[in-house]
């Protein structure tokens, strides 16, 4: 579930900016759970003794870190490959985008209150694009290992994911409002909520109710809140936007769309894949997040780590990441193993065929690194994994039956999935869901089993479902961006063969297509 928005989707991305038209539009919004707020510039002041209301801004106006002009953008998208490939393609900017660090009140996984910070973008500028009342988009970024992580310094070398926003989105006349979840960054939260449904659906409506407290700022008086709301991220972000825009519905709260892209919605069946052999790319780094997570928040992970982890890898899991040492320091240290998270050895000699699994066989290649001899999760712990699935089947993997979670497991992890699994709501206004077929990371029937569990309960509003990976049929809206996204994969192959295209696919090829697709649908609307 990586975050990373690197040089090679560059391309397709530039197709993004060609595809799409400015946001626009006005029409009806949604607010927090625990408060709300719009139009404020200074901060309401606390009853003697009072706690700090969810979605209260620390300190505001908000702290302004930096304003990028046309110039100033063009510069920094130059210094990535990414960018050079929007350059060529003679990309401008159309609006001035002022960037702010919202720091604010909201609660951790067990409702304990807490901090977070994000980024504010506001457009600014002559074009009617750039001022009056604007829509936002409300975004969620994908899994990082880094506590430092801050999306709204967008000029940080090596990470584009910030500065993409501005640029596609914020230069293009949206508001932006992107928060760093509780963990990261200033956060005093000691673990980040991974994964947790109910609890990063909050992170995001209290960022948003922060970021309307703080409209208008003083570099863009006459930028306001159209009251046109869109909800995307992508990876865990992708999961993270569906939570919120199921959280928000809930409440009663209005989205005018939203697109989340490439998330891992079914968590019961994705858990299960994995457990059966499908390890996915980023297996090693997701289940120690996890173990961060669901250990805080639940408490039913295990009695004691080495229940579920190998004794090198099982003191102080539950803490670990996120963390300010680099991943690869910590791989490099023993504290993880980089790519393995089960024994070669097969748990028991009926499951050997799937140790590892070899279907499909496009994918066998990346299931195969999450086996080894040094290997994260023990076996009698997968064994018992794979008793409970056996037992009690999740109705989406690995064959579709009910198309939902397994209705009573006893494995703890995956009453925790079932948890924070997304099968159980329909929308009520559009979404866009966009993934590739041939995703190692976050895998697509993730996509299919919403798309499944929609055909059975049928939304009230139009869901587009989407695979860039898909052939072109006839009167294909999206035949333009389907060939692009081939004609890339071929080139990634072309340069490093199908294992690049395995290492790239979920991190570099697909983001850039879906926010295309995703930009265009906001767009729209």
């Amino acid at each position: 579930m990586s975050r990373s928005l690197r040089a090679l989707y560059a391309p397709c991305l530039a197709g993004a900016l060609l595809l799409a038209a400015c946001g626009s539009g006005s029409g009806s919004s949604g607010s927090s759970v625990s408060s709300s707020g719009s139009g404020a510039s200074t901060a309401q002041p606390q009853a003697a003794n009072a706690s700090p209301a969810s979605g209260q801004l620390l300190s505001n106006p908000p702290a302004e870190l930096a304003s990028y002009d046309s110039a100033d953008l063009l510069g920094l998208l130059s210094r990535s490959a990414l960018g050079k490939e929007l350059l060529q393609l003679t990309y401008t900017p159309a609006c001035t985008v002022d960037v702010y660090q919202l720091e604010y009140e909201t609660v951790g996984g067990r409702d304990e209150p807490t901090t977070a910070s994000g980024a504010l973008m506001v457009p600014s500028g002559s074009a009617a694009s750039c001022s009056g009342p604007r829509p936002i988009v409300l975004y969620a970024h994908g899994t990082t290992p880094d506590r430092g992580f801050n999306i709204a310094d967008i000029s940080a070398s090596g990470d584009d994911e910030g500065l993409i926003l501005a640029a596609i989105f914020a230069a293009q006349g949206y508001i932006v409002v992107a928060p760093n979840y509780a963990g990261y960054d200033t956060s005093t939260l000691t673990y980040h909520p991974y994964l947790d449904a109910s609890q990063q659906a909050q992170d995001m409506i209290d960022a948003l109710t922060a970021a309307r407290s703080a409209l208008p700022v003083a570099s863009a008086p006459s930028v306001t809140d159209s009251h046109k709301l869109f909800i995307t991220g992508y990876s865990q972000g992708g999961f993270v936007a569906m939570a919120t825009h199921r959280a928000m519905q809930a409440a009663g709260m209005t989205v005018t769309a939203s697109g989340p892209m490439s998330g891992p919605y079914a968590l019961e069946a994705l858990g299960d894949a994995i457990f059966m052999g499908d390890v996915n790319l980023s297996a090693v780094e997701n289940l120690a997040l996890l173990a961060g997570s669901y250990q805080n928040v639940y408490g039913n992970l295990y009695s004691s780590p080495t229940d579920v982890f190998a004794p090198q890898y099982a003191a102080g899991i539950e803490s670990l990441l996120p963390s300010t040492t680099p991943i690869s320091t910590l791989y490099a240290e023993g504290k993880l193993p980089e790519s393995a998270l089960f024994s070669s050895t097969p748990p028991a000699a009926q499951y050997a065929a799937i140790t590892p699994s070899t279907m499909p066989a496009s994918l066998a290649p990346a299931f195969a690194l999450g086996f080894g001899t040094d290997y994260l999760v023990i076996n009698s712990y997968r064994l018992a994994y794979l008793q409970d699935a056996q037992a009690n089947p999740d109705g989406g993997f690995p064959t579709v039956t009910t198309g939902v979670p397994a209705a009573s497991p006893t494995n703890t992890l995956r009453q925790d999935l079932k948890t924070n699994d997304l099968r159980d709501w329909s929308p009520s206004s559009p979404v866009l869901l966009c993934g590739g077929d041939g995703d190692p990371t976050v895998f697509y029937f993730d996509t299919q089993l919403m798309q499944s569990y929609w055909a059975a309960n049928p939304p009230t509003a139009q869901v587009t479902v989407l695979d860039v990976d898909s052939v072109v049929t006839a009167n294909d809206p999206y035949a333009t961006l389907k060939l692009a996204f081939a004609a890339a994969k071929a080139a990634v192959q072309a340069s490093g063969g199908a294992t690049a295209v395995l290492q790239d696919y979920h991190a570099t090829l697909v983001p850039p297509f879906c926010l295309s697709a995703v930009k265009s649908f906001f767009d729209a609307r």
